[in-house]
Parts: structure tokens; sequence; C-alpha cells
């Protein structure tokens, strides 16, 4: 009599930096775990789906792989008939059993956890609360691992003063101060750093606070410092500032330095903080999203004894903070959150060609307009040409730049358009490193299939076991290689992923005709639009990623 065919499973597993585990040594673990499970039921594992670098808080549907599983339940032709999970602790997080096995059942693809030791059934209660105490226990693990790592932190600045990363502040580089404190840190070639006065910048803080504390306003010492070619933070460190044009000092920098008692020769920890809050309002199961925001200064740890070399003395510093509380304006090192309370259709998408920074949104009298004040911001005397004030009123831009989308995207031009983006693109040069990577994946794919033969065939499972996961970790390394090569190589999209995407931006003639302003600004920035206004030619250069037609001047009225 034949033995039946084996089972076909999916395998899913995660892993992420909170875990502070090495993603080979998890996936072989979590991968042995499943296996465990339904090879007494006469299952195999035909496919793998592992998330690394995801957090568990994120909902299914925005991890990269398994999303990639809940689109392959919906295909036929998928190739397996259940799916097993390792950890459940890794896999669902909060609710998110609850709002993931409904699709399961949905597709008649059955759900295997460990500790359920077989499938779940959608219909038990048991199996059901089981989950959704695994969910909860997953949720209060992350928090408090949140809660630890934080109190540490702010122990070991309170009382140890000790640096724990980021970017030095202006006037500071870093030094090696021994072996990490902690053994497998040190052993890992860890070590702690320290600040120490940079000899260029150190200077220059301590005459900014001189200059202050004198009587001198905020633009004369921004004009001071560009007059005399000392170069803005954004200048002095370019490699971490890559994203800012360093053409001179502004007020901004100065204040920034100004209120930053890191200067005292103390350690601050906690100036920002990340709150979770709802990706979609409209749609809670997507989950959270981490936002970055300032903590008031009640809400700093500041060490209480001196971990660095001082540039200022506590005096001097308390006096340049009571200056700027009497001016009225100074927020004495508070960032106060500001609300947009207007809606903006092309908000973080106009550019001021003449200094080649974000154009601010404005109302004036109903009316959205974008504006530019360079000069008043920045200092001159790097004498960079720029008028004084450079505005640009919305309306005069929205309907020219609709006509000019809507006849490239009218039904009988989309054709041609989606030809245009497509020849558009440079050639695809995929490195040698890639194609190396490539085949050590398919080598490794041949040995595994060579290997769960040989468990069918009655090898020993204990040896082979061991095969398995020295090439799957063989085969997770390459993966990441390619991966990280995809990450930095354009690829050119073909004819019908393009088509795709302006499909599933729907008839975009119409869209920009009716909608509201926010869906209209969902609209430009899906497209890659950019617009780059020059106030001496009152011309605006519209751009969108991949579009043949990029590069069109449009006439606009009302610029100054």
């Amino acid at each position: 009599m034949n033995a039946p065919p084996p089972k076909p499973f999916a395998f899913y597993g995660r892993v992420s930096t909170e875990d502070n585990q090495d993603p080979e040594s998890s996936r072989s673990w979590q991968l042995t775990r499943a296996t465990t499970l339904i090879q007494p039921h006469g299952g195999r594992i035909v496919t793998e789906y592992f998330d690394v670098g995801q957090s568990r808080s994120l909902p299914w549907q925005r991890r990269v792989q398994a999303s990639v599983l809940l689109a392959a339940l919906r295909d036929p032709r998928r190739g397996f008939s259940a799916v097993v999970v390792g950890e459940p602790h890794r896999a669902f997080y909060g609710n998110q059993f609850g709002l993931t096995v409904p699709l399961f059942a949905h597709y008649g693809v059955e759900l295997w956890v460990p500790e359920i030791g077989g499938p779940i059934d959608p219909d038990n209660e048991a199996h059901e609360l089981v989950m959704s105490v695994f969910g909860g226990m997953s949720k209060g693990e992350r928090n408090r691992i949140k809660l630890r790592v934080r109190t540490a932190m702010a122990a070991q600045t309170l009382l140890e003063g000790r640096y724990l990363g980021g970017r030095p502040p202006y006037g500071y580089t870093l030094r090696d101060l021994g072996p990490h404190p902690n053994p497998a840190k040190a052993a890992d070639g860890k070590h702690l750093k320290g600040l120490i006065p940079d000899e260029q910048t150190a200077p220059i803080v301590r005459r900014i606070f001189a200059e202050f504390l004198s009587g001198i306003g905020l633009f004369a010492i921004a004009e001071g410092l560009t007059a005399n070619h000392v170069p803005c933070p954004s200048a002095h460190d370019r490699a971490r500032n890559r994203h800012r044009s360093g053409i001179a000092w502004s007020k901004s920098a100065v204040r920034v330095i100004l209120t930053n008692p890191r200067y005292t020769g103390r350690q601050v920890w906690n100036k920002q903080r990340t709150d979770e809050v709802l990706l979609d309002v409209d749609d809670v199961a997507m989950g959270h999203t981490g936002v970055m925001r300032w903590n008031p200064r009640d809400k700093w740890v500041v060490s209480k004894e001196l971990t660095h070399e001082p540039l200022i003395d506590d005096a001097t510093f308390e006096e340049a903070q009571a200056i700027l509380h009497r001016r009225g304006r100074g927020t004495g090192g508070q960032h106060v959150r500001q609300r947009t309370r207007n809606p903006y259709v092309f908000r973080g998408l106009i550019y001021c060609a003449a200094c080649d920074r974000r154009m601010q949104g404005q109302y004036n009298h109903g009316d959205a307009y974008y504006r530019c004040r360079f000069p008043q911001e920045y200092a001159l005397a790097n004498q960079v040409p720029h008028p004084r004030n450079v505005y640009l009123r919305e309306d005069a831009l929205t309907d020219p730049l609709d006509s000019w989308l809507a006849s490239a995207f009218a039904p009988h031009r989309i054709a041609q358009t989606i030809t245009g983006m497509a020849d558009a693109q440079p050639l695809n040069q995929p490195p040698t490193t890639g194609t190396a990577a490539q085949a050590i994946i398919t080598e490794c794919d041949a040995k595994l299939e060579r290997y769960r033969a040989a468990l069918d065939a009655g090898a020993d499972p204990a040896v082979v076991t061991g095969w398995i996961a020295q090439t799957q970790a063989e085969r997770t390394r390459a993966e990441a290689e390619l991966r990280a090569i995809a990450g930095a190589t354009p690829r050119r999209m073909s004819r019908a992923e393009i088509t795709a995407l302006v499909t599933a931006l729907g008839d975009i003639t119409t869209v920009l005709r009716d909608a509201d302003p926010a869906d209209k600004a969902e609209v430009y920035r899906q497209l890659g639009l950019r617009l780059n206004y020059q106030p001496e030619t009152q011309t605006v250069r519209a751009e969108v990623d991949l579009n043949a037609h990029r590069g069109v001047m449009v006439r606009v009225r009302g610029g100054t």
C-alpha cells in the first residue's frame, strides 16, 4: 500500500532588532520547532516566509514577508494547503490573531501552531482564547522591554553620565573611553564613547554665547559667522547633512546651540520621544506608526555630575535662557508643536530654485500661498542672490499643472505616456555580486530539496536537520546580500508594472477635477511630483518621476 503524499506547508517566522538575536539562528530554531510539529502528521515545508527586522507590533499587512504570504492565500495555485508558525509570540501581537485568522479560514488554509499541537479551529473558543492570550503576552513583553530599556538609559544618563549614542553636538567630537562595561558587548568589540571639544568648532560655540550675552541678536550672530567664512553645522559635517544645503548660518542653528545644556559639561537624554499613533484612523487594523516628538524641558534627563569638558559655565547658560525668555519669542529650549490648520495641496512638494529649500505654506485672506523667506532666516553675508520674500499663490499653479497631468494621462494618450515612462528609465545593469548571490540561493534551494527527499526516504532526522539549518543559514546570508544590492541599485520597471501603478491611481483627470485638497495632494505624492519655482522668471518646473514629459515649464502668475 502506497503511503499518502506529504501535506505541503508554508512556514512563517519573524525576528526583529528588538530581540537582539542573530536572524540565522532564530530562523533555524523556529523552523525546527515548526518541522517537529508537522512531521508526525506527514507534513513537509515547501516554502518559507521569514520577516527580518520587522517589529511584532506591525500588522501582517505591513510586514514584508507576511504580506506576501497573505497575498499567496488568494492564489489557488499557491502550492501549500496549510501554514505553520514556529513561535506565536513572534507572529501575533495584541489582537492581530483575531484580524488575521479569518483570512486563513476564508481561503481554506489551515494555520498550525505548536502551542495548540496542530491546526487551529476557528470555531473553537478555547483555541481563540489561547491565541488571544499569546497576543497579549507578546504585547506585554514588548512593553516591558521598552520600559526596561528607557529606565536603564535614564539611570545611565542621570547617575553615570553615559553617552548613549547619536551625533555629537556642534562643538564636540567623539573619543574612545575603552571597552564596554557589558562583558558580552566588550567581547563583541564594542567600546564606550564620550564627548571631547572639537578644536575647530568649540571656539565658535564660546563665541556665539559671548556675542549673545553682549546683546547681539541671533541674525546678527549668523551674519557675522557667515561673513567670517565659518562653516555652519551642516557644512562642517557634510556626511550627516547631505540633505541640507549648508549655504550659510541660520537663526535656528544659533538658537539650537544657545539652548543645548550639553555645553555645560553635562549629559542630556530624553529630549525627544517616539509616540505611536494610528496609521489610519479609519482603519485601526493597519496598526500604529512611530512619530518623533519633542519633550518639554522638565522631562529631559540631565546628569548630576560633569561628564565631559564644558564649553561654557552654568551661569552663562542660564543667563542665555533668561534672555531668550525675556524676548518673548524664545522657547528656552522647548520645541512648541505647531499644527497645520489649513490644507495645502502642494505641501512639501514646492522648492525655491534660488536656495533649493522647501517653500512654506501660508494662508493670506483665505487663499493658500507658498513662501520662502531665506534672507530673514539665513545670513546674507555670503551674498546668495535671493529676493527678500518669494511668494507663490496655490491656485495660480493648480489649473495649469492639472491640465498638463490630465493631458498626459488622458485615455487617448495614456498608452503613449506609459511607453514614455518605461523608455525613460535607465538600463538595468545588475552587478556581478547580485548574480553570484542568486546562484547561491538557487544552489541552496536544490540542496534543501535533496535533504527533504532524504528525510522522506528515511534518513536520520537529526543529521539531515543539521544540514538543512546550515543550508538555510547560507541562503539567508545570500538573500540579505541580494536585498542590499536591490536596495542600492535602481531596477527598471516593466510596462506591466507601470500600467498597474497608473491604473491603481484611477482616472487621474477626474480625480484632479473633483477631488478635495487632501485627495489631490495624495495623487501628487504618488506621482512623485516635485515643483521648482524660479522667482526671477515666475515659472515652475514640474517633474514627475519616470515621466517622459518631465521638465515641462508652467507659467504662473502672482509670483514675486
